[in-house]
């Protein structure tokens, strides 16, 4: 299995936007992709404008197919301009609970 942990920092004022796209994609890919097992959307409690996305797929070709799908596509055009920051770490999951 493949992780991705994506750290994105917000510019100010575009929470709502952000989780309003980014919580639909996260329910799409769990719903329509075989190969997206985890899609978790978790907000930092002491920086407001910081979230993580915690995705689990079952390869890296599982998570080039995401990114081809409709709702990546769509959630990629709102949300591009609403991000200051953003890194990404990629793991190989050794244990999933």
């Amino acid at each position: 299995m493949y992780c991705i942990i994506v750290k994105v920092e917000l510019k100010p004022d575009n929470r709502d936007r952000f989780l309003e796209a980014m919580l639909a994609n996260a329910r799409a890919s769990v719903r329509d992709e075989q190969g997206c097992l985890v899609f978790d959307v978790l907000a930092a409690r002491e920086e407001p404008d910081t979230f993580y996305l915690y995705e689990i797929y079952t390869g890296e070709e599982a998570l080039a197919a995401h990114k081809e799908t409709p709702h990546y596509q769509s959630t990629r055009g709102v949300i591009n301009d609403l991000i200051a920051r953003q890194s990404v770490i990629r793991a190989e999951v050794l244990a999933k609970n």
